[in-house]
């Protein structure tokens, strides 16, 4: 794939993106660069910040299936992952897909059912298949889990087990639009937007083949030995700040490496920069550190203590 073949596509996307989600562009950003990486996102805010709708509007724009699923108390794991029914018909048992077939899959308020179906996502986040009476369905390429929970709520809610939470590339939290954009939302929906239907308003730029085929281009970027320095201390340091009782794991430091490629990419280069770590390290890492109850007690937040590490750790020239 020619170099700048990336950045090109995710220009359209995102061009095609915002004639639906205004002031959303470090999301569009972000989330792009864990799925290129073959990666998933946890989204975290309150309702009505077009999460849902930014998803139902990626499917769109790069012709790939969607399917979403509200995670409630009663969920049940075969009800994201299919089960097998009898037919008396045929007198043999059929496979009944779950929406987890699919190449996103939007799980909406994940932290609302319990861990046993949250538990069901640990194969198919890890292995891209799903196994069902010890039949295992490898699942078709591009495939991402979007999964979303509000910051606020925390009654009938269940904390994400670590486990879980790790298998994410990035935790994403999401602000409020502000008032300009707030104003074009409103000229949008006064103008007849709907996002039930979204045929009018974009438009299909590639598909999930061409998203298959960028990971070409950024298997070629290059990364410096100062580079891999860089990443391997600014993550050893999560380990040893006294305000932290867990630092990150060596999956974020895999993950760490794999969107910088990315980013780079999506930017036009074929070359990791050290601002890129720097841009990436929050996203990457915030969700998987835990700080110590003196910390948390202190109102002390993930995100500080990880860019106080970026700024401590020398840059690389």
């Amino acid at each position: 794939m020619e170099k700048g073949t990336t950045r090109l596509l995710i220009e359209k996307i995102k061009e095609q993106m915002n004639h639906v989600v205004i002031h959303q562009e470090g999301l569009t950003d972000l989330a792009l660069t864990a799925i290129l990486s073959g990666g998933h996102v946890l989204i975290e805010g309150v309702p009505g910040l077009a999460k849902t709708l930014w998803v139902r509007t990626l499917s769109r724009i790069i012709s790939v299936d969607f399917k979403r699923a509200q995670f409630t108390p009663d969920l049940m794991p075969t009800d994201i992952l299919g089960t097998k029914l009898y037919n008396m018909k045929d007198s043999e048992f059929i496979l009944k897909k779950g929406p987890l077939f699919t190449n996103l899959f939007l799980a909406d308020e994940i932290n609302r059912t319990p861990p046993k179906t949250q538990s069901a996502l640990l194969e198919v986040m890890e292995e891209r298949a799903i196994t069902i009476d010890g039949e295992t369905h490898p699942l078709k390429e591009p495939f991402a889990v979007i999964a979303t929970q509000n910051p606020l709520e925390f009654e009938g809610t269940y904390p994400l087990p670590e486990a879980l939470t790790d298998r994410f590339m990035m935790k994403l939290n999401l602000s409020y639009p502000g008032t300009e954009a707030e104003k074009k939302i409103l000229a949008m929906y006064h103008t007849g937007f709907s996002a039930v239907d979204l045929h009018k308003d974009v438009e299909a730029v590639c598909t999930g083949d061409d998203i298959v085929r960028c990971k070409e281009e950024i298997q070629a970027v290059t990364v410096e030995d100062s580079i891999m320095d860089y990443i391997v201390g600014i993550v050893e340091m999560t380990r040893r700040v006294q305000s932290l009782s867990i630092g990150a794991s060596p999956r974020g430091t895999i993950n760490l490496l794999l969107t910088a490629k990315a980013y780079a990419a999506i930017h036009g280069r074929d070359f990791v920069i050290p601002d890129d770590i720097a841009e990436l390290a929050i996203p990457v890492l915030r969700h998987r550190v835990v700080l110590t109850p003196e910390a948390e007690f202190d109102g002390v937040k993930a995100d500080k203590i990880i860019a106080d590490i970026v700024a401590q750790i020398k840059v690389p020239r």
